[in-house]
């Protein structure tokens, strides 16, 4: 196993294109070209962290905070960053990060929240604009079948909860091949008139080089007519935070209960009690109260996230309950995910899931 290996797996679940501006996802230490047999999943790298690892014998960090969000001028120790990447250089420890990357996805941190909660039909809460394309091309009907299988497996044509998603329309498509060429049909030199079915689908943007890749490899003419159009239009398989339903409504106190069960917390702050049943709930991993106009927009009973100020309470208005777990609260599962989705696909390689609480907050 390589460094790359095990980033090649995040990248097809959660691409780190998909991080937040401000964030640093990826690799933030090491080579990876370097060969490692073991891993530490961990939400934040700290020195107790980095001396588990070093018990542990793990070649490679994986954490969900990055450990550099900022450049580094100088390393010489004078901070805990600093003591972090000299001690990891010298025991040749490796540092990835998936931290924004795997807020978004359909699958990620706020998914792994509902699926604590017990909630069924989850749908993402803010879908991401401008993250689709729409390829558009031409096919003769002998090949149409074959080609539409390929750029398929190459992830076109997914719509929400459906796949292998295309329009097709028959119609006549003319060319004259001419010197140098060896066409598929037709003689060079004579226009020629082929029944060809042109076909539309859709896409997401990280995906057009390898669909169009597939299109390409599958199709038979020489020079194939395709186009490419960004859309306007929402990707409803990522964004942040999601909703989902309870299998039956629950009263706000024993949901408050239900919460702290679930996740462990010492202390929930909360909005007044509204006296309704909550059956919708939406949530959002990390700090989401940026998320609230659109958790109350979605018709939800509750609100459950982290980070929320003081004056933010405020905003709910008496139509929603915003119950604050806590941030690493509600992100400690994600260290779950990361093992789920590494064991999945290498399931004989080692990992280790950090017993260290960097939980930086206290409660009497």
């Amino acid at each position: 196993m390589k460094v790359k290996d095990i980033i090649r797996v995040f990248e097809q679940f959660a691409p780190f294109s998909y991080q937040e501006p401000y964030d640093n996802s990826g690799l933030q230490l090491g080579d990876p070209e370097r060969e490692i047999e073991s891993a530490l999943l961990c939400i934040d790298i700290t020195e107790e962290v980095l001396d588990e690892a070093i018990e542990k014998k793990a070649d490679l960090i994986i954490s969900h905070h990055p450990l550099l969000f900022k450049g580094i001028k100088s390393l010489t120790g004078s901070n805990y960053t600093e003591r972090i990447l000299i001690k990891a250089i010298r025991k040749n420890i490796a540092i990835l990060s998936v931290h924004t990357n795997i807020d978004i996805v359909n699958k990620g941190v706020s998914s792994k929240m509902c699926e604590k909660i017990g909630l069924k039909n989850c749908k993402v809460l803010d879908p991401v604009k401008n993250k689709l394309e729409k390829l558009v091309f031409f096919v003769p009907e002998s090949h149409a079948d074959k080609v539409r299988e390929k750029i398929f497996e190459a992830g076109a044509g997914v719509i929400g909860n459906y796949d292998m998603c295309s329009y097709n329309i028959k119609g006549e498509g003319s060319f004259r091949a001419l010197e140098n060429t060896q066409p598929f049909v037709g003689e060079k030199g004579k226009l020629h008139i082929e029944p060809e079915i042109r076909i539309e689908t859709i896409l997401p943007e990280e995906l057009s080089a390898k669909v169009v890749a597939a299109l390409l490899s599958a199709h038979p003419y020489e020079e194939v007519a395709y186009d490419l159009y960004p859309l306007k239009n929402k990707n409803y398989m990522i964004g942040l935070g999601m909703t989902g339903e309870l299998e039956k409504d629950m009263d706000e106190t024993e949901f408050l209960k239900l919460l702290k069960e679930k996740f462990t917390a010492k202390g929930i702050r909360y909005t007044s009690l509204l006296g309704k049943k909550i059956r919708k709930v939406a949530v959002c991993g990390g700090s989401g109260s940026s998320l609230l106009s659109k958790a109350i927009a979605s018709g939800a009973d509750a609100f459950v996230s982290a980070d929320f100020k003081y004056h933010q309470f405020f905003d709910a208005e008496n139509s929603i309950l915003i119950a604050d777990i806590g941030h690493y609260e509600s992100e400690q599962f994600t260290k779950e995910l990361f093992y789920e989705l590494l064991t999945k696909n290498y399931p004989k390689f080692a990992l280790h899931l950090s017993e260290v609480n960097t939980n930086p907050i206290n409660y009497l």
